[in-house]
């Protein structure tokens, strides 16, 4: 497997409650958006960059024009959590020939620069379809790489059996793990994986981006 073959989608389709809502990834982190700072991580690991790239969001997707993404929402309604955010990008990636999707949360602004590298390596040393970040002893399933070929299955789930829990999923199809404890800084948002839930999370993000390189 290569990069190629994969495409990005960051998930951004939840409700924000502990933000007290809105769409808390267009919140400032520096000198720019929390989404921008995905994107500029995530872009680089894809031979296609920004192109390869989707953002899973409901509602009106004018807003996010500044950030030049195709913007792909849940295609079962009633904000069912993280899962119907991968169907949306299985079945977008899917029409454009692509293998599968690569997945991060738009609330996490510091992913490692090798993440797509590391989750396909991770599949195929397992043996596995699908594979899922982890550091700190804590697995991270919004980070994760998912192919195409098992989207029906998936939707199956969603429509038919009513599941949401996301290892209640991948724990049928065999899941590997790729750690990144290698990355992890000292600091309360050290972990690569560290996202931004309250506006105390965001202070701390803020404080922590001074201690993290530019992508």
């Amino acid at each position: 497997m290569t990069e190629n073959e994969w495409m990005g989608v960051i998930l951004a389709g939840g409700q924000s409650r502990r933000m007290g809502g809105g769409d808390k990834c267009i919140l400032s982190l520096g000198q720019k958006p929390l989404l921008a700072h995905v994107i500029d991580r995530l872009a680089p690991q894809f031979a296609a960059g920004r192109a390869a790239i989707a953002l899973n969001a409901n509602g009106e997707p004018s807003r996010f024009a500044p950030f030049g993404l195709p913007v792909i929402p849940d295609p079962v309604a009633g904000f069912l959590g993280p899962l119907v955010g991968v169907l949306a990008g299985l079945e977008w990636a899917a029409e454009r020939g692509a293998r599968g999707v690569v997945t991060a949360a738009a609330d996490t602004p510091f992913p490692p620069s090798d993440l797509v590298s590391r989750l396909i390596a991770a599949a195929e040393n397992a043996q596995t379809p699908l594979a899922c970040a982890a550091s700190g002893g804590r697995d991270h399933p919004t980070f994760g790489l998912w192919p195409v070929a098992l989207r029906a299955d998936l939707r199956r789930a969603l429509v038919e059996e009513d599941l949401r829990k996301v290892v209640l999923w991948t724990d049928r199809h065999g899941c590997a793990r790729a750690s990144f404890d290698d990355h992890i800084r000292p600091g309360p948002a050290g972990d690569p994986f560290f996202n931004v839930n309250t506006p105390e999370d965001l202070d701390a993000a803020r404080a922590q981006a001074a201690h993290v390189p530019e992508a």
